[in-house]
């Protein structure tokens, strides 16, 4: 099962208001989820986002993926934490083809 940190919609006709939630990829965008992790209204000035932290960090340490929309979200209200998140992804990629390049060396010789 793929886990997806998404907006699920709320509100009536041209006043939207969102939950970010953690659901299935498979499922309807307002269909079934696991848990939500929050709420965004874009309509108030300036936009209302609030993030359940320590859900977000849970689901996403669990290997959840958030969509653009939600990345933007939790980098605007948790400062720091996708960036780090994204150097350690980069860093393991990146040292992981430098111990690949060094096997090849090895049977090559």
């Amino acid at each position: 099962m793929a886990v997806v940190l998404r907006l699920a919609r709320l509100g009536k006709h041209k006043s939207p208001a969102y939950r970010v939630v953690a659901t299935d990829k498979q499922n309807k965008r307002d269909g079934r989820f696991l848990e939500v992790l929050g709420t965004y209204n874009p309509l108030s000035n300036p936009a209302r986002v609030s993030l359940k932290e320590d859900l977000i960090r849970k689901w996403m340490g669990l290997g959840a993926k958030p969509t653009e929309v939600v990345r933007s979200l939790i980098k605007k209200a948790i400062p720091g934490f996708v960036e780090a998140r994204e150097e350690h992804q980069l860093k393991k990629i990146q040292d992981s083809r430098k111990k690949r390049k060094q096997r090849a060396k090895a049977r090559a010789k």
